[in-house]
């Protein structure tokens, strides 16, 4: 990629991710805050502010931007505020990076943070007989969990994986997130820990599926010329930001939908959903997935990390369980995947958790993820996906 399609990544920050019970804007102003300082930037020179949104907490979430502009402080920035579900931070990066790219701003600030309920996400309060996530609660009954657990089904059933396979990317992720101070969950566990926690969605176990979880994560990015001019001569670089849909048919069922697209009439060609968001990132980055030097990846479940091997291009279809078993995705070998210790250690707060991994790739790519560091990293990718058909794939170099 030519480098005036680049920007550069000045600063970034987090809330912890918990249970804390207290307002979104709190941990996103948090985190906004951390990366300010982190960049090295006064708030009042940030010219364009974009907020991931969170459908909970009300009017405020749903126009994030303005509500943590407004909580940082009015300066008369401009402002935008993205819904994509779990893809909402990229999206909000990609508005902020596109009017960088075209000469409207210099210095962006990209923040997302959520509250969120003790258990299952569960549809916004209301009748809404036509809308599908609400319909597929209250006509299957199938919460989150559910979808989770027919992927993996489908993954034993088409490429033999096992439950220990399932396991063994939850001990993996639970040994990466140990060091992590922003992670919720710091603990080791073992595959037979993991076998004998209680089934969830068979046969997804209570320690293979993410939690709900309050957090925040920001970052403040700059036309690569602003960044010469406050002294930063190699920063880390945003190469490539996919947004994609799905193409039609979609032949593997996504969330809130009941059943596929038909291929009877029209065969299916070139890419699987998920397998062309990372995809269209390395076309804007202009690299393939043998460059990559690690990966954040959308760890709903642990089943479903093992589909992202796959579809970022690690591995080809059905190597996943090999390329876990060999060692090749834990930190020390060849493309550590989730080093940050992912959803496992993290569980969801929606319009952060794009954005937080974008944090977790530039410490990674600048050598300052203490205890969990991936020597030598000089690109990373991450992966995440929203409902509906929203893509989120970020390349991010040094």
């Amino acid at each position: 990629m030519a480098n005036d399609k680049r920007v550069a990544v000045l600063g970034v920050g987090m809330h912890p991710w918990g249970k804390w019970g207290r307002n979104f804007v709190e941990y996103g102003v948090a985190a906004a805050q951390a990366a300010l300082a982190d960049a090295g930037v006064p708030w009042e020179d940030i010219d364009y502010v974009a907020g991931a949104d969170t459908i909970r907490n009300g009017y405020p979430g749903f126009i994030a931007g303005a509500t943590f502009a407004q909580a940082l402080g009015w300066t008369g920035a401009q402002v935008s505020s993205s819904y994509a579900a779990c893809a909402s931070g990229a999206a909000a990066l990609s508005n902020a990076r596109a009017q960088i790219l075209a000469g409207f701003s210099d210095v962006a600030l990209v923040v997302g943070a959520d509250t969120t309920p003790k258990g299952f996400f569960k549809p916004v309060g209301g009748e809404r007989r036509d809308d599908p996530d609400w319909l597929r609660f209250h006509l299957l009954g199938a919460t989150n969990p559910t979808y989770f657990a027919l992927y993996a089904r489908r993954r034993m059933a088409i490429y033999g994986a096992t439950e220990e396979d399932f396991a063994q990317v939850k001990v993996k992720n639970a040994r990466h997130g140990l060091e992590n101070p922003n992670a919720r969950y710091r603990k080791e566990v073992t595959v037979e820990e993991v076998l004998a926690s209680p089934v969830v969605s068979d046969p997804l176990r209570l320690l293979e599926i993410c939690a709900t979880s309050d957090g925040g994560a920001a970052l403040v990015i700059c036309s690569m010329e602003y960044a010469k001019k406050h002294g930063v001569s190699s920063p880390v670089t945003v190469n490539g930001v996919a947004t994609v849909t799905p193409t039609f048919p979609n032949t593997v069922i996504e969330m809130p939908n009941f059943a596929t697209d038909s291929s009877v009439s029209v065969p299916q060609e070139g890419r699987s959903f998920r397998a062309s968001i990372a995809h269209a990132a390395y076309e804007q980055a202009g690299i393939g997935p043998e460059d990559v030097s690690l990966a954040e990846v959308y760890d709903l479940s642990s089943a479903l990390e093992l589909d992202w091997y796959e579809d970022i291009g690690l591995c080809g279809e059905g190597k996943a369980e090999q390329l876990l078993r060999d060692g090749d995705t834990t930190i020390g070998g060849r493309v550590p995947v989730n080093p940050s210790g992912g959803l496992a250690c993290f569980g969801e707060a929606i319009p952060a958790q794009a954005i937080a991994q974008v944090c977790e790739a530039t410490w990674q790519l600048r050598g300052q993820a203490t205890g969990r560091q991936v020597e030598g990293a000089t690109v990373a990718v991450t992966a995440n996906q929203g409902l509906f058909g929203h893509g989120s794939s970020v390349v991010l170099a040094r």
